[in-house]
């Protein structure tokens, strides 16, 4: 449990996780295009928000881009996606072809849906676009796309936590090797059911773990800064820090040679971008507590 799968590991559940996305952007960006047709102008400016001051705009810029950091953290489960494919081909080339598509159909979705929502709704826009089509009379096109985006969270959630599930999982077996509530896994046999194989250790930290989520996110209902403040903090350490350091030191690069000076300023750079979505994400979240 919490543990990369092998190669034989059936991906029907990734895949339909993954795949049920889709409808849901695709639904957003279809009811918008028609409501602008309906309409007959598109709303807003090219201005983006209208604000009332250029500081605002400055913080709702920082949110926007801490929103977009958070849309490819594919770098948290990239291995653990790596390791259920089988060769040959090798793996890692499979991965680098299949990241490079995915991250260019990403961009495209997003891009086509938050123009189109924009569109439709100008400075009105929704955090989650199908809440603006309640009233629609394709009401039962964006309820099939809102069951759509609950399975695809469900399956996201438990793809997404299975690293840190491991990782706490790992270092408390290193920790207590002779724990038996560590370590030690049960057979859990129910009639009519395949056995089930049971961690005390697993079942606590994992219940804890989704209880605490839970909570936080019952007390600080904010979508669009919730998303912005995950993605802040997590895409400067997975998507550029590390991936940098261990190009550095797998390449043996020179110090102070141009390709290392590059990679440097680069790693400076999201840094200070990753601390500015942040902080404005965290002040967004602040406002709208208090507001």
């Amino acid at each position: 449990m919490g543990v990369a799968a092998p190669a034989s590991t059936d991906n029907t559940p990734l895949l339909l996780t993954t795949q049920s996305h889709h409808p849901f952007k695709r639904t957003g960006m279809g009811l918008s295009i028609v409501q602008t047709i309906e309409k007959g102008h598109a709303e807003g400016s090219i201005e983006g928000v209208s604000t009332s001051t250029g500081t605002e705009k400055l913080w709702l810029v920082s949110q926007a881009l801490g929103d977009i950091s958070f849309t490819y953290p594919f770098s948290t489960i990239l291995l653990e996606i790596q390791d259920t494919l089988k060769s040959p081909p090798p793996e890692n080339q499979t991965m680098k072809k299949a990241s490079t598509i995915s991250v260019i159909v990403t961009t495209l979705l997003y891009l086509g849906c938050g123009s189109a929502g924009y569109a439709a709704f100008g400075d009105d826009t929704p955090g989650n676009l199908l809440t603006g089509f309640g009233s629609s009379k394709f009401y039962w096109l964006v309820d099939f796309a809102n069951a759509c985006i609950v399975i695809h969270l469900v399956g996201s959630y438990q793809v997404y936590s299975q690293p840190l599930f491991a990782t706490v999982e790992n270092w408390f077996r290193f920790k207590f090797p002779d724990s038996e509530f560590v370590n030690h896994t049960y057979i859990l046999k129910l009639s009519l059911l395949p056995a089930v194989e049971l961690n005390f250790l697993s079942l606590t930290f994992r219940t804890a773990y989704v209880a605490s989520t839970t909570v936080i996110a019952m007390i600080f209902p904010y979508f669009n800064q919730i998303l912005g403040v995950l993605g802040s903090i997590s895409f400067w350490p997975l998507t550029i820090y590390f991936p940098v350091e261990i190009y550095l030191n797998r390449s043996n690069t020179d110090a102070w040679t141009a390709k290392w000076l590059m990679l440097r300023t680069f790693t400076i750079l999201g840094f200070v971008l990753g601390l500015f979505t942040l902080i404005g994400c965290i002040r967004g979240i602040v406002t709208e507590k208090l507001g």
